[in-house]
């Protein structure tokens, strides 16, 4: 696909937040694109995004006071994950990852890449992201990835969740879904998309939720301010199961964020210190088993 859009790049400068994050803060959903004669993206890509290469990252998240990293392989990689698998390799435990895999990875691929610090396996459920999932073969790589003690990653909005319940719940292995569900705050708290995600955060273990992309749910624009209420429900309804994360370099979204508006949300999604550090420290250091 050699017409796939050219997105944006991310901003320029952000600004050092004023909310000063804790030690071992972890951005749990963040990508690395290229550089693209190192790393190619794939023909069939839905974008193309401007190189965003390991040295800009470890910048922005020097500026930003983040320590550690969830590293999700991104859409315009592929099934290559090595783009992610390298960085880790350079990280000295402090980077994990998220793969991209389907059904032709052997049980010896999937052992390296847990060996390489990859913890979970993606899905996406958007349109625009490419062809949706097959189910029969989304079933059987659950299956399979479970016995490397992995999570699948969905980005899933929560209006689908109605549909998707009962196959989420009866999952052998934990499940993550990203960005809040992507929810309209236009609808409020009271909306049936982002009741059936608390009720689902609340009643089923195995949920995770990323507090992640209030830009793509925002209707005020930036700081965002308008998504605060958002997380502080999801926090309030599992405090042990969510997650905080910038989405660096945050394609495709509907205006570009300064990333240092996104840690200073946090103190309005929880001002306490016991949940920002669950937030930020303790749940992504058990689902990605960082070693502490």
């Amino acid at each position: 696909m050699t017409s796939a859009p050219l997105i944006p790049p991310p901003h320029p400068d952000p600004h050092v937040p004023s909310f000063k994050l804790p030690p071992k803060a972890c951005d749990t959903h963040c990508h690395i694109f290229g550089p693209n004669h190192l790393y190619p993206y794939v023909p069939e890509r839905p974008y193309t995004p401007p190189d965003a290469p390991l040295e800009m990252f470890k910048a922005l998240h020097e500026r930003l006071g983040v320590e550690r990293a969830v590293i999700v392989n991104a859409t315009p990689h592929g099934r290559d994950n090595r783009v992610v698998t390298d960085a880790i390799a350079q990280s000295g435990g402090r980077y994990k990852g998220v793969a991209n895999v389907d059904e032709a990875f052997s049980d010896r691929d999937l052992q390296r890449l847990t060996d390489a610090g990859i913890t979970g396996c993606r899905f996406t459920f958007l349109p625009r992201l490419g062809k949706l999932p097959d189910m029969s073969s989304f079933d059987r790589i659950v299956e399979r990835v479970a016995a490397f003690g992995w999570h699948v990653d969905l980005y899933l909005p929560a209006t689908l969740l109605p549909d998707f319940r009962p196959r989420l719940t009866a999952l052998p292995v934990s499940y993550v879904l990203d960005h809040m569900g992507v929810v309209d705050v236009a609808q409020g708290l009271g909306q049936p998309a982002f009741t059936a995600l608390l009720d689902l955060l609340r009643d089923d273990e195995k949920c995770w939720v990323k507090v992640t992309c209030p830009e793509r749910m925002s209707r005020t624009g930036p700081p965002f301010h308008d998504v605060a209420p958002f997380g502080r429900a999801l926090i309030e309804a599992a405090p042990d199961r969510v997650l905080w994360g910038t989405d660096w370099p945050h394609p495709n979204v509907p205006v570009m964020p300064d990333d240092g508006d996104l840690v200073d949300l946090i103190p309005l999604y929880t001002e306490d210190p016991v949940l920002q550090r669950k937030l930020l420290v303790d749940n992504p250091a058990r689902l990605f088993r960082f070693a502490d």
